[in-house]
């Protein structure tokens, strides 16, 4: 791998962040990494690494909420590094609970973590690479949504709703980048992975009684999240990461990690296409007399 970046990751003290923190520096890579408790992030890796090594760390402490705070962060990482390529809004969690056992402070919360935090740190990062970076480097923005962020699943709406709003708003920031500007950004969609997502990062609040039917669709669900194991290797997702980094230039919108995550969205979006082919006549029957359909959809879809 001939080119070194400069990475920023947000949750890097565990699961899929941890593991693409040491897989970069393991290459060569330098890394900003941020999380909410950073002195036992820090003391691990004081344990791991040598010297040398170390200098291409800086982890530093963030709540990704507060955008103040991500201002300071982007700037402590430019005064070390000198520049910020590639960044990953990893930071999350989940509440299991039904869209009316869930408390609104905690469905509120979840998007403040997992779409404002990403967003703060979106607008930050776009600054960086077009006035910071040099001309015409630009910069690759990683946002991690989930296979729940293509196909929602029963019992964690709010934090499905959080990753479907992040992946809207991920493809229109795409859209708007100038070309000269070299910044591009990607959706990745993981399934399920081997991680602390359903232990120390994810709360479970018991179900109402008008759910407890084991029979029930959210009763399945969540016997399903503590019964069955993941697919997903955190390492090897690391490894993807960095294929992708060295390939940024031709990557797609969405890459999904996981067979079990491809699965699902190649169902979703199969589904999607049969039911508007079988509605097709009740779709079409909403349009205005007099205008071309299909020179009107055709303008359209080259505008965007």
């Amino acid at each position: 791998m001939a080119q070194k970046y400069v990475w920023f990751i947000t949750g890097t003290s565990s699961g899929l962040g941890s593991a693409l923190l040491h897989e970069a520096l393991a290459v060569g890579h330098s890394v900003i990494a941020t999380t909410r408790r950073p002195e036992p992030l820090q003391e691990e890796l004081n344990g791991k690494y040598d010297a040398e090594t170390l200098k291409r760390i800086l982890v530093i402490k963030l709540d990704v909420t507060q955008p103040d705070d991500v201002k300071a962060v982007f700037s402590k990482a430019v005064e070390k590094f000198g520049r910020v390529d590639i960044v990953v809004n990893n930071a999350g969690y989940t509440v299991v609970a039904e869209v009316e056992r869930c408390p609104l402070e905690d469905a509120h919360a979840q998007f403040n973590v997992m779409f404002w935090g990403p967003v703060y740190i979106c607008r930050e990062a776009l600054r960086i690479f077009r006035e910071v970076n040099p001309a015409g480097q630009g910069g690759h923005i990683f946002n991690i949504s989930s296979a729940g962020g293509y196909s929602s699943q029963p019992s964690i709406s709010y934090y499905n709703a959080s990753k479907f709003a992040l992946e809207g708003f991920t493809e229109s920031l795409r859209k708007e980048m100038s070309p000269e500007w070299n910044i591009q950004a990607t959706i990745i969609e993981p399934g399920g992975f081997d991680t602390e997502w359903r232990t120390g990062n994810m709360t479970i609040l018991p179900q109402l009684p008008e759910y407890s039917d084991p029979k029930s669709p959210t009763s399945q669900y969540r016997s399903m999240l503590g019964a069955i194991p993941f697919i997903g290797h955190p390492q090897r997702a690391a490894k993807a990461f960095l294929t992708l980094a060295d390939q940024r230039k031709n990557l797609p919108l969405r890459v999904q990690f996981g067979s079990d995550s491809l699965a699902v969205v190649l169902h979703t979006a199969n589904t999607t296409i049969s039911d508007t082919k079988k509605w097709e006549s009740v779709i079409h029957s909403t349009n205005v007399d007099g205008i071309n359909a299909e020179e009107y959809t055709r303008h359209l879809l080259e505008i965007l």
